[in-house]
């Protein structure tokens, strides 16, 4: 597997168990529709979240949160939709994005940035 995967799949996990210490419930990993993957889909007490995790080894060319497109948002927003109409879903929903640098022999550096942006708005 290539490194980037593998950073990948660590920044996943790392944000996933950041997550989980946060009180979130994790319904969904790597949640496929057509083109669009979704990393996490969780719920935060009612709300059904759709998690988009970016990690990066360093913030050298910018913060891993950055890299998050419009076009990307829009994916996002497909797949959610197709999501809630598979389960019935008529509450609230946010969007949020977990950024991890992995700083090599340093801690990781985690954030959470919830409601992070609202898909036709961005």
């Amino acid at each position: 597997m290539a490194r980037h995967n593998d950073i990948g799949q660590q920044g996943e996990a790392l944000a996933q168990n950041y997550l989980n210490n946060a009180g979130f419930e994790i319904l969904e990993q790597n949640w496929r529709h057509s083109k669009a993957e979704v990393d996490l889909i969780a719920k935060d007490g009612a709300i059904l979240v759709f998690i988009e995790v970016k990690t990066r080894s360093y913030a050298h060319f910018g913060q891993p949160e950055a890299f998050v497109t419009p076009k990307k948002m829009q994916l996002l927003a497909k797949a959610a939709s197709v999501y809630m109409e598979q389960i019935g879903h008529d509450w609230e929903i946010r969007f949020d994005v977990v950024s991890v640098i992995l700083p090599e022999g340093k801690p990781p550096q985690i954030q959470h940035f919830p409601d992070a942006f609202f898909p036709g708005l961005a």
